[in-house]
């Protein structure tokens, strides 16, 4: 997508993908290979392949080499300080905490502890550090609890951040999806978006997002007013931002606010999002401007198993207000739901008058496609 748009406005794009730096140009995209797990040596890599004029990361990892790279290169993009920040679900409660923002009640437990229960309910257990809700448990009771935490603990055995898990308490109302980029620490919303379905555990799939949202402009500029003051606390100051928050009577609650892009193809959702991110980079301020209501549906993943197949997507594609439907699900892949899996089935993305209209097509589209799976033989 980001090549794409580079071709279009006519800039060289030089990749950077964490793989093998012994094999030579294995996916053909003469990208420099670095390393995610050094950091430090991104900008003498990035040195070889000449002159830079900005950066840009698609990732939560990406996004901290990028800044460590920017800083040794003298680019314009996120401190160090706050990408980690942001990458830390503890640490980033702290900084909002810190700053006056609206938290829940939350602390972190040592993961080698055995546990027994938490100190209020209803409660959500987090690791630290992944992203896409993976690892996100809801917990009612000392005994959903329990489970909750062995099941974390095992996911994050050889993750970066595995020495503790986050527990707060969980936070009513429903959720949207901020998308912007911050230039000289200043916020510029480009897109909210409204998550239809809700999100209340014990598990937390994300499978719609339509924009504009349909609420209030009181609402919407209290979630944008929030988000610029969580941009504060974490500290970003350049680059692409992508925001989670809840809203209820008490006032908008930031889950995250993430130094990327919203994350895959969900970017198709917002025309010109690409292109904007890269100007930007480059030191150019450019408007992008959604002009129909659109949104993307992430694929929900109904069970595990080894993926053998879709049919009914002609079908889909001919749901009016559908622009496309993209399964990336290859056969014989390994399906698996949250909250240990890292990916969907595919995407379906729609465009129409209303925002009621897309989600509308959305779930439609969806309704045309059966999975076919086989059973997954357990892992030993």
């Amino acid at each position: 997508m980001f090549q794409d748009a580079a071709e279009r406005l006519g800039i060289e794009l030089v990749l950077a993908t964490d793989r093998c730096h012994v094999l030579e140009d294995p996916w053909g995209d003469r990208a420099v290979p670095i390393r995610f797990e050094s950091p430090e040596t991104a900008a003498g890599l990035l040195k070889g392949a000449g002159k830079l004029d900005g950066i840009v990361a698609v990732g939560d990892r990406p996004a901290y080499v990028a800044a460590v790279a920017a800083a040794g290169l003298g680019l314009r993009f996120h401190s160090p300080d706050a990408v980690s920040a942001s990458r830390h679900k503890f640490a980033a409660r702290e900084r909002f905490r810190h700053a006056g923002l609206p938290v829940p009640d939350f602390y972190r437990v040592p993961v080698e502890e055995e546990p027994s229960g938490a100190r209020f309910y209803p409660c959500v257990l987090k690791p630290l550090g992944l992203s896409a809700s993976r690892g996100v448990i809801r917990a009612d009771d000392d005994r959903e609890f329990v489970a909750a935490f062995r099941r974390i603990r095992a996911l994050i055995e050889h993750e970066e951040f595995r020495d503790f898990i986050q527990v707060e308490r969980f936070i009513d109302g429903p959720e949207f999806a901020l998308e912007g980029v911050v230039t000289g620490g200043r916020l510029n919303a480009i897109a909210l978006f409204d998550k239809p379905d809700p999100l209340n555990g014990p598990f937390f799939e994300e499978t719609i997002y339509v924009t504009p949202s349909r609420e209030s402009v009181a609402v919407q500029n209290a979630i944008t007013d929030t988000t610029q003051a969580a941009v504060r606390a974490l500290g970003l100051t350049d680059g692409p931002v992508h925001a989670e928050m809840r809203v209820n009577q008490q006032g908008v609650w930031m889950l995250e606010v993430a130094a990327r892009p919203i994350g895959g193809l969900c970017a198709k959702a917002i025309p010109g999002l690409a292109e904007r991110i890269l100007q930007h980079a480059l030191g150019c301020e450019t408007a992008t401007t959604i002009e129909r209501p659109s949104g993307v549906m992430m694929m929900p993943i109904p069970r595990e198993g080894i993926y053998q197949g879709v049919s009914g997507v002609a079908e889909a594609e001919r749901v009016a207000g559908v622009t496309e439907v993209i399964v990336t699900a290859k056969e014989g892949q390994r399906i698996v739901p949250l909250p240990e899996g890292k990916s969907y089935l595919g995407f379906i993305f729609a465009r129409a008058e209303t925002p009621a209209e897309v989600e509308n097509a959305l779930r439609r589209a969806h309704g045309k496609l059966r999975f076919e799976f086989l059973a997954a033989l357990p892992v030993i």
